[in-house]
């Protein structure tokens, strides 16, 4: 029975194909659904423009496609499509009125299939935009999701959600208003390229997701750029998070128990925090630019031989926000540590490498990293002050933290010119009064009287 029924697919599809038309005149048929019901494996179905109100199911291969983008409005309830045969090809639509059930999954496209190319749609007014249930070796592509931004953001759905899926690659969809843009549950060697994902929760989001790469992504006005957790492997390269500053997180990239994972080429640009490492492992950050944040780096002492290389650290409020003593991190891989602009040593033989090593914190930041409610004087007078009083009179351990390496020159970097035009400028944050910056210089005194004593 099981090769009869292999031998019933081969022929369907090896059987001529057709095209059916779908549209109010002159077309074989009024609605998609009767065009689906009479399509055969391997056909086209051919939608012209106009407002269709339908729930449809893909359940044989084929190919739906629009022109000039009509529209599939849904009743409100459950997914408007959903995708039950493999290898079906959805092109050129606007797709509206989900359902707004989370607990059901309801979805502009649902995809419980594989091998399908979803592309060049316009998702609005639903809550999930695609989501992929179990769904293998999927291509989207070009697609545009906008969430419902009349709902509270725990309450949307994500842009693109995928549930123990693989194989997947999604290239130059533009996400926004979502929950998460792109959220990964259980799902492995997915490719993310040349998205942008805006005005949202979290750009990306990893949550038990191995082996994937995501690449020349642009994550901009979110909560955080991209939250990895509890993912190894992870390889990204030539994004650009930037002005990532929304609400309680503010991050640029966030490594939470996230192993052996590898940043390179990246722009982190104005984010509260650039990197946010904790209980991480093991992972390599090489000739990343991390420009214009509050903290260029939070790192708790439980992220264990993180090590850092080329990488350029320009205009940073602070380049290190320390949780803990110490930390086991590399500073440098191979006697080539990193570019930071306020090392002021020297370079007597020339070779590029700076002859002292650079204390990436001074000890203002030091006392911040352990009394975050000095964060707000960071840039003030009295910091200033105090972290040049320290230097020359050093009352307390502060930071171990050293770049026994630094670079004299930034590397040169390979970042796309389409992502990151290279324009930058960095809200300024607005400086304290005198009287508050005078009593920020008693406070931080008191403080560095007890660290003493301890």
């Amino acid at each position: 029975m099981l090769i009869n029924g292999w031998l019933f697919v081969a022929l369907a599809l090896a059987a001529p194909t057709h095209t059916l038309t779908v549209g109010s005149t002159g077309a074989a048929f009024r609605t998609i659904g009767a065009a689906l019901i009479a399509a055969r494996p391997g056909d086209t179905i051919l939608v012209s423009p106009g407002l269709y109100r339908e729930k449809l199911v893909i359940d044989k291969p084929l190919v739906l496609r629009g022109i000039d983008h009509p529209t599939i409005r849904g009743d409100g309830k459950g997914s408007v499509i959903t995708i039950t045969a493999d290898r079906c090809t959805v092109r050129g639509f606007r797709i509206e009125q989900s359902g707004l059930r989370l607990e059901d999954n309801d979805a502009g496209i649902l995809v419980k299939s594989d091998g399908n190319t979803i592309a060049d749609n316009e998702l609005r007014h639903i809550l999930f935009g695609i989501y992929l249930s179990a769904a293998n070796d999927n291509t989207i592509v070009g697609n545009r999701i906008e969430g419902r931004s009349e709902l509270d953001i725990g309450r949307r759905g994500n842009g693109i959600h995928l549930w123990n899926c693989t194989g997947n690659t999604f290239a130059d969809n533009v996400i926004v208003r979502v929950r998460d843009g792109i959220y990964f549950d259980h799902a492995d060697h997915n490719v993310v390229r040349r998205n942008r994902i805006e005005r949202s929760r979290y750009g990306l989001h990893y949550m038990y997701s191995n082996v994937s790469l995501f690449e020349e992504n642009l994550l901009y006005g979110n909560y955080a750029g991209a939250a990895l957790m509890y993912s190894d492997e992870l390889t990204f390269r030539r994004n650009v998070f930037f002005r990532n500053r929304v609400g309680y997180s503010a991050l640029g990239v966030l490594f939470k128990d996230c192993d052996r994972s590898l940043a390179e080429q990246n722009v982190i640009a104005d984010n509260g925090v650039g990197l946010f490492l904790d209980n991480s492992m093991h992972n390599l950050f090489r000739r990343n630019l991390i420009i214009g944040n509050d903290a260029a780096i939070q790192l708790f002492s439980s992220a264990l031989d993180n090590t850092f290389t080329e990488n350029v650290f320009i205009d940073n409020l602070s380049p290190l926000r320390l949780v803990g003593r110490r930390t086991t991190t590399h500073w440098s891989h191979h006697r080539r540590g990193n570019y930071w602009d306020g090392y002021t040593g020297y370079d007597l033989d020339g070779d590029g490498i700076g002859d002292l090593p650079f204390r990436i914190q001074n000890i203002f930041q030091y006392l911040e990293g352990r009394h975050a409610r000095l964060r707000l004087y960071l840039y003030s007078p009295a910091a200033q002050a105090l972290a040049r009083a320290e230097a020359l009179f050093p009352v307390i351990e502060g930071s171990h933290e050293r770049d026994p390496f630094p670079l004299m020159r930034p590397p040169p970097l390979d970042i796309p010119e389409r992502i990151w035009p290279g324009r930058f400028q960095r809200r300024s944050p607005s400086p304290p009064s005198a009287f508050l910056s005078l009593a920020l210089f008693g406070v931080s005194l008191t403080i560095l009287w007890r660290e003493q004593r301890r």
